[in-house]
């Protein structure tokens, strides 16, 4: 029977011990929770002198099941999870018996690795294992299974391990995180330390995950000061890369200092000097007020040069009767164009460049198999491309012809980290139709413009409602506002396309009125509390959607969620839906997603052939070659070394923004009153149009409506329309100083 001081916790004696520091040490028995973000894991300690394993908490290293560490912190007792250990510091130590050598190797700690191999090492050299991979790792060929090359892998492997240990016993006094250290170790390798010593700042630019506030703590530590050129001008930098996260182009003298100001602290006074010495040597860009960094600038006027150069150069004249051809790719499609349609192809078949914008279900595709089988006809060529591979997939199915990704046709070279196909080595076609291009941002328009040849006809297909790019510019919108090119707005919904509930909800959504839901393919399931929304996303996913329509949770279903944060938002949904759909799931360590499990690639990577937006399902994890495959959309399979998977994430839910260009045959959308900062009218647009056959709304008609009626649209700072008409002189590279500070 428990009695009732037992009942209220530790004694004041107990409490005050448990708050002394104290040191333990063992073998790391398993990691129970680890957040690669924050660095906070959750583990278990064997420790010689306790029956059980010690809890241990805290924010720590990398460190692996096996491995022997010590431990400084103190004891607490959690209400929820009982007697713990929280760790403030983390020493790894070798191990020195055989068990715990070969436990330690077989953790999957050194790439090359695994338990296999580690058995073999420990039974061929016992307690001399480590060593012999430290000092002599040519013994290691005497290993069946190991040859020279395994050899040299582990052999490296091993020394970059320990280069990462001491870098982190440095890093770990500055706050920073275990996955961030990795990063600073593959950047700067050796000299990780003395580089940082030198200017913590090149962090800010170097390492992805840091920003400008990770690296001025580490500045302050070491005794930078406030008003050190180096900090202001790394201010400066942060300053409109934020904004470039943000969708501008570049920002004006008067957001600029405020946005420095409020990040340095420092008095505005200060700021002139070091914006004229960073213009000065071209660190940023100012033109006529704006202050631009160089890739932007760049990227920007590099646009409005090469689309001016293609509207200047003589079209290739093509004899076309377009009435004859009208009703002959009429009969050929079987199909009677409308009047808008009509319009299009007279426009498109004599225009150099073009623009068809138009929402679902209105005939954009009809327009452009039209326009194809009429210029095809006339002897012409064409490439059909868009800035993703789910929407590549998407034109290929709708056009019956090969399309492929921007990056894919630009032809990337790992070798020089660049575009082969550029204006010296152009993209040989007469025509090239580009869709999805509302998502296409400055740099990758400058890119693509520039490897086109002065007579390529350029055909961009978007849908103008939808948001825009999730990288900085505003193409599509500023090519219209230009008025340099042809513009067909396609505004008749067709019969057999208004018979869906999601086609026509997303038009009327687009005319600020609210959805009708129904009991076929447009849903609502009211939730206002974001727990109960969640557990309702679960089952809906896991359970009820599969039940009645025969969709596959993984395959055929996306949830998606205006915001990453909060109890309904993309985290903690990817958490709950794996956790029903795949729990048994083998993690990858260090990470929050494993065997089996929906993942999607963040950003481009041109080696591995991956680019942002691609989906896919992790299929193998081989712990002894230090990889993993994932298995995409397009049925591409992946492999991944293990140090190269940090912009793979949970994919069970996805923001909206990272769902633009793509379709799947189900979307469930979390949609709360708690997402307020996102609900907006063409956030709800993009969502329900990315499903082909159902949409389910998690959330309220309070939230639907808000979204609704907020047709509000942050502006971008951008100046390419004003480019294309010839009212902005571009003439900063002669005049970095110009109109001032």
């Amino acid at each position: 029977m428990t009695s009732n001081d037992d009942m209220h916790g530790p004694s004041a004696s107990e409490q005050t011990a448990m708050n002394t520091s104290a040191t333990v040490e063992g073998v790391v028995d398993r990691i129970v929770y680890e957040n690669p973000d924050t660095g906070f894991f959750v583990g278990r300690l064997a420790v010689d002198t306790q029956t059980l394993p010690v809890t241990f908490v805290g924010d720590l290293m990398a460190i692996s099941p096996g491995e022997t560490v010590r431990l400084t912190g103190h004891w607490v007792e959690d209400k929820k999870f009982g007697r713990q250990f929280r760790v403030n510091a983390c020493e790894t130590l070798l191990p020195t018996s055989i068990q715990g050598i070969e436990r330690y190797l077989g953790s999957g700690i050194i790439p090359g690795i695994g338990p296999k191999y580690a058995k073999r090492l420990v039974n061929t050299f016992g307690l001399e294992t480590l060593k012999v991979i430290a000092e002599q790792p040519e013994r290691l060929r005497s290993v069946p299974g190991i040859g020279r090359k395994r050899a040299q892998q582990i052999r490296q492997a091993w020394d970059s391990h320990r280069n990462i240990q001491s870098i982190m016993l440095f890093l770990q006094s500055h706050d920073i995180s275990p996955k961030q250290a990795v990063r600073i170790y593959k950047q700067y390798g050796d000299s990780a330390v003395a580089q940082l010593r030198a200017n913590p700042y090149v962090l800010a630019r170097d390492i992805a995950g840091i920003g400008f506030q990770g690296a001025d703590r580490i500045a302050r530590q070491l005794g930078i000061a406030p008003d050190a050129p180096e900090r202001m001008k790394a201010g400066v930098l942060h300053a409109l890369n934020t904004a470039a996260a943000q969708g501008h182009v570049y920002l004006t003298g008067t957001h600029l200092k405020k946005a420095a100001v409020e990040l340095l602290q420092i008095p505005e006074a200060a700021l002139p000097e070091i914006l004229a010495d960073m213009a000065q040597c071209r660190e940023v860009i100012l033109e006529e007020g704006a202050w631009f960094l160089p890739a932007m600038y760049g990227a920007e006027t590099g646009c409005a040069t090469h689309l001016k150069r293609l509207l200047r150069a003589p079209l290739e004249q093509v004899s076309i009767n377009i009435d004859n051809a009208l009703r002959w790719v009429e009969k050929r499609v079987g199909l009677t164009l409308s009047p808008e349609q009509r319009d299009a192809i007279r426009e498109g078949v004599h225009a150099k460049i073009m623009v068809i914008t138009g929402g679902p279900g209105t005939g954009k595709t009809t327009v452009i198999n039209s326009l194809l089988a009429i210029l095809e006809k006339k002897g012409l060529s064409f490439l059909l491309a868009a800035p993703t591979g789910r929407a590549a997939k998407r034109m290929e199915a709708a056009t019956g012809c090969e399309a492929t990704t921007i990056h894919r046709l630009l032809e990337f070279s790992p070798k020089t980290g660049a575009f082969q196909r550029n204006d010296t080595n152009p993209i040989k076609t007469d025509l090239l139709v580009l869709d999805e291009t509302s998502m296409l941002d400055i740099q990758l328009a400058h890119a693509l413009f520039r490897a086109l040849e002065p007579g390529t006809r350029l055909i961009l297909v978007g849908d103008v409602d939808q948001l825009p790019s999730v990288g900085p510019g505003n193409v599509l919108l500023d090519i219209i506002a230009s008025g340099v090119t042809p513009m067909v707005r396609l505004k008749t919904v067709f019969r057999q396309a208004a018979q869906s509930g999601i086609i026509a909800n997303a038009h009327r959504i687009n005319r600020g009125e609210m959805p009708l839901f129904n009991e076929e393919d447009f849903f609502l399931i009211d939730r206002a509390e974001p727990q109960k929304a969640l557990e309702t996303i679960v089952e809906v996913v896991s359970k009820r959607l599969p039940a009645r329509f025969g969709v596959h949770p993984l395959r055929d279903i996306q949830t998606l969620a205006p915001m990453r944060r909060g109890q309904a938002g993309v985290d903690a949904i990817n958490q709950a839906l794996k956790a029903a759909i795949n729990p048994k799931g083998a993690l990858v360590p260090r990470h929050t997603f494993g065997l089996g499990d929906k993942v999607m690639q963040t950003k481009n990577n041109y080696e591995l052939d991956v680019y942002n937006g691609d989906l896919g399902i992790i299929s193998l994890i081989d712990d002894d070659a230090g990889e993993l495959e994932v298995c995409f959309d397009d049925e591409r399979r992946v492999l991944y070394p293990l140090d190269a998977i940090d912009n793979l994430v949970p994919a069970y839910c996805a923001t909206v923004h990272k769902s633009q260009g793509s379709e799947y045959p189900a979307v469930v959308l979390s949609f709360l009153p708690q997402h307020y900062m996102m609900l907006q009218r063409n956030v709800l647009y993009t969502a329900i149009t990315r499903g082909k056959q159902l949409v389910v709304i998690v959330g309220t008609a309070k939230a639907v409506a808000m979204a609704v009626h907020n047709s509000r649209i942050m502006e971008r700072n951008s100046r390419l329309a004003d480019r294309l008409r010839n009212t902005i002189v571009t003439s900063a590279a002669n005049h970095p100083h110009r109109n001032g500070t």
